[in-house]
Order: structure tokens, then C-alpha cells, then sequence
């Protein structure tokens, strides 16, 4: 029997769409019948093959908008643009993301500063610019993507394990302020997903597939399918008690110590 979230006719801004991860969060959405705006960059006639496989697929509208999460007035013009076009906004997911994997001392104030301002800058500005929207539309969810690195620290990866931690404590700040307005906020943390960003690490950092396949008990790595699901429950009508949570979707790998 088909599961109702109440999310047919919804509305919803993904940040970071045009592959991997966010893709399938936006593809879960759209096939619960949620209108998506995507969002993010890479060969334009890839994303307009994809954006209009989604549409047809599930039968909604699927846009797509290219804002640079390090510019809050293009962030501001996206969230403007989904509004004028579905005529309100319900979702959003902030997904979009960045790293450069180096050792501390290696850093540059640069690559810092990129790291940051994608991960964890352009998530509080796309939240606030989506709030009086969801405001005047009677309530909406923000849905924030962490990442194990959330809970864990890293040799190589200083500055995206900052942005992640603080995309945690972002989400229980907004989720805090904004429970009066029937807003919940939450953080999905994404455990080893075999994604582009991903293979680059497995490429670069040696010895880094075994240890996470003898560390995740389901034992293998996640696929970005397999966060479709907890989008859907968190964007639908079954999560409207919960705000502030941080859940891990990572095959066990946070359960072991």
C-alpha cells in the first residue's frame, strides 16, 4: 500500500542536485510529487537531459537555477525565482558542497574560506532567505546535509569537517528559533556514499575502502539512493514533530566505537 507524506503539490529548492547525492534527494521528492528546483553546475545539456528525465518520469515540474552558494545575492535570486515560478516554496535541502583534502599546515586562507562559505555559509543563507517564504506559506522543513565528518575528525579534511560540524549546530539554532512557525529544521549525516566526491578520496587516500568497509556493519559503501527515503520522511508530514535531529544514514558506521 502506497505510503501518503502529504507532499503531492509541494514545493521544493535542492541545492547541489545536478548529481550524486543530491540528485537522488531530488528525485525522491519529485516522486512523491513534489515540484524541484535544482541547483549546482556542471555540462549543461547533462543537466537538462536529467532535469527533464525527472519531470516526465514523475509527472511534476523540475527546474533548474545555477546560484553560486559563495553569493548570497545569487542564493537570494534562486529562492526568488522558485517562488515567482511555483508560486510558493515548502522544501528546501541544502546539499550543495565542496572540499579540498590536505593535511592542517598545507591549507591556504583560499581554500579555507571556499570550504566554509560553500558548506556551511551558503546553507544559513539559503535558510534565510527561504524562512519568509515558508513563513508566509503557513510552515516548511529545512533539510540539512551533514556528513559522518560531522562526528568524526579527519587528518586531511580540517575545513570540511568544520562546515559539517557546524551544519549540525546551524540546524538545532534555526530549528530552535523557527519552531514558532511551524519550520522544522534537521540534518541528514550521510555516511561513506559511493559518489564522484567520494572515488576522488578512495583515489587520493590510501587504504581508505578497506577501512570503511570493515568499520560499516552493513558492509558496503551507501549508495546516494539510499538517501531518497529520509528526505521524504523529513520533507513529509510524518516529521512534523521532529526539528533539530541529526540523523545518520551510514549503513551502522557511527554505531561502532
Amino acid at each position: 500500500m502506497a505510503v501518503d507524506h502529504g507532499l503531492k503539490g509541494r514545493t521544493a529548492v535542492v541545492t547541489g542536485s545536478t548529481s550524486g547525492i543530491g540528485q537522488a534527494l531530488a528525485d525522491g521528492l519529485a516522486s512523491s510529487g513534489v515540484d524541484v528546483m535544482l541547483n549546482g553546475f556542471g555540462e549543461a545539456a547533462t543537466i537538462e537531459r536529467e532535469r527533464a528525465a525527472m519531470a516526465e518520469q514523475h509527472g511534476v515540474r523540475v527546474l533548474y537555477h545555477p546560484a553560486d552558494m559563495t553569493k548570497p545575492a545569487e542564493i537570494a535570486d534562486m529562492i526568488a525565482t522558485a517562488k515567482r515560478e511555483f508560486g510558493r516554496l515548502d522544501i528546501l535541502v541544502n546539499n550543495s558542497g565542496t572540499n579540498v583534502r590536505k593535511q592542517p599546515e598545507a591549507f591556504t586562507a583560499e581554500e579555507w574560506r571556499l570550504v566554509l562559505e560553500t558548506n556551511l555559509t551558503g546553507a544559513f543563507f539559503c535558510a534565510q532567505a527561504a524562512y519568509p517564504e515558508m513563513l508566509r506559506a503557513g510552515g516548511g522543513k529545512i533539510i540539512n546535509i551533514g556528513s559522518m565528518l560531522s562526528l568524526f575528525g579527519a587528518p586531511y579534511l580540517a575545513p570540511y569537517a568544520a562546515s559539517k560540524g557546524g551544519i549540525v549546530q546551524m540546524t538545532r539554532s534555526l530549528a530552535t528559533a523557527w519552531a514558532k512557525d511551524n519550520i522544522q529544521v534537521n540534518a541528514v549525516l550521510p555516511g561513506w556514499i559511493d559518489t564522484d566526491l567520494t572515488r576522488g578520496a578512495r583515489a587520493q587516500v590510501e587504504g581508505l575502502d578497506e577501512r570503511v568497509l570493515a568499520r560499516t556493519p552493513a558492509k558496503r559503501w551507501g549508495k546516494p539512493d539510499d538517501l531518497a527515503g529520509i528526505a521524504v520522511f523529513l520533507a513529509g508530514r510524518g516529521s512534523d514533530f521532529v526539528t533539530g535531529a541529526a540523523i545518520a544514514v551510514d549503513g551502522g558506521y557511527s554505531t561502532l566505537v
